[in-house]
């Protein structure tokens, strides 16, 4: 029930607008975001890289309302894989479609995306797609599939999956043969039970189950992360989750994957003792570093994964 309020407060406008202008909401949400420049997020990725973890920096933003935010949005995109460049830091960048115009203009969206990996092509860099609620997935993995048309390949471009999805399986099977690789996650919308397992266990089984396959493609095509810490392996899975983290580590080494062929991912903020722990282990981490002024539905997303974020959040009220 709190999960399902926050996920449609965090897409709700009138609650977007009320929050944001709280003060300490701010406060709160910076504890999962890097700040609201590039700067501060390349100097946030510096910070990391010390540690021996890497990073994926996300321009905040979803769902423009017109082909000039979407172009504006691209823009932004670029300057941050320069920023990278012209810093050194190991990290790659992450986007969501929709703000780049998919669902306003899927052309234009095209076009946006295409800018974006050639941008990454020619810094030898990789842009990961996040993948978004269930009703734009057929939609980014056509884009997706365009984009390899375009003559990108999966050492560029990359997808996300999330395993409360009953699809997510047999996209893995399709997609991985093809040499894709993969963000893990859970799943942070609010989706109908004829789409996605309702029940948490299901959710982790088939977690265990899509880690297991992104694990055997990568022995079976020998990926590994790039000695810049920039182009992944297929398998980057991305949980908190200590049972779903020993799963993988332990098939990992059943089979016989090198550390080097996957990686851990986590969140900004979160689990830092976790993320540190795996790296010292020689692990390949890389930690999501979200950046920007349109924080709002991200933090309501990360409020409705884990209820010790809304003791977080709500503390900060009363300070």
């Amino acid at each position: 029930m709190l999960r399902s309020l926050l996920i449609y407060l965090s897409q709700a406008a009138w609650a977007q607008n009320l929050v944001t202008h709280w003060g300490f909401a701010w406060k709160a949400a910076s504890r999962f975001i890097a700040g609201s420049t590039l700067e501060d997020a390349v100097r946030a990725v510096a910070g990391l890289n010390e540690k021996g973890i890497n990073a994926t920096l996300d321009q905040l933003g979803e769902h423009t309302s017109n082909p000039e935010e979407a172009s504006r949005s691209a823009e932004g995109i670029l300057q941050v894989l320069d920023a990278i460049q012209k810093a050194g830091v190991r990290s790659n960048v992450s986007i969501k479609l929709t703000q780049i115009g998919m669902g306003l203009d899927d052309e234009v969206c095209k076009n946006n995306l295409e800018r974006i990996l050639q941008r990454a092509k020619e810094y030898n860099n990789f842009v990961r797609i996040d993948i978004e609620d269930s009703p734009w997935v057929d939609t980014t993995i056509a884009i997706y599939r365009e984009m390899l048309k375009r003559g990108f390949t999966p050492k560029t471009v990359g997808m996300a999956a999330q395993s409360y999805l009953y699809r997510a399986e047999q996209d893995l099977r399709t997609l991985t043969a093809e040499g894709v690789s993969f963000r893990l996650v859970k799943g942070a919308y609010k989706e109908p039970a004829e789409v996605a397992f309702p029940k948490k266990a299901d959710v982790d089984a088939n977690f265990d189950t899509l880690a297991s396959i992104l694990i055997d493609a990568s022995l079976a095509q020998n990926t590994q992360l790039s000695p810049d810490g920039r182009i992944p392996a297929i398998p980057a899975i991305a949980s908190h989750d200590e049972s779903r983290i020993a799963f993988a580590k332990a098939y990992a080494d059943k089979v016989g994957l090198p550390k080097n062929g996957l990686e851990f991912q986590m969140l900004y903020g979160i689990r830092r003792d976790l993320q540190e722990e795996l790296a010292k282990e020689g692990y390949p981490v890389r930690v999501y570093v979200p950046f920007g002024t349109h924080w709002y539905p991200y933090f309501m997303r990360r409020l409705a994964e884990r209820p010790a974020n809304i003791w977080f959040f709500v503390s900060n009220f009363f300070r």
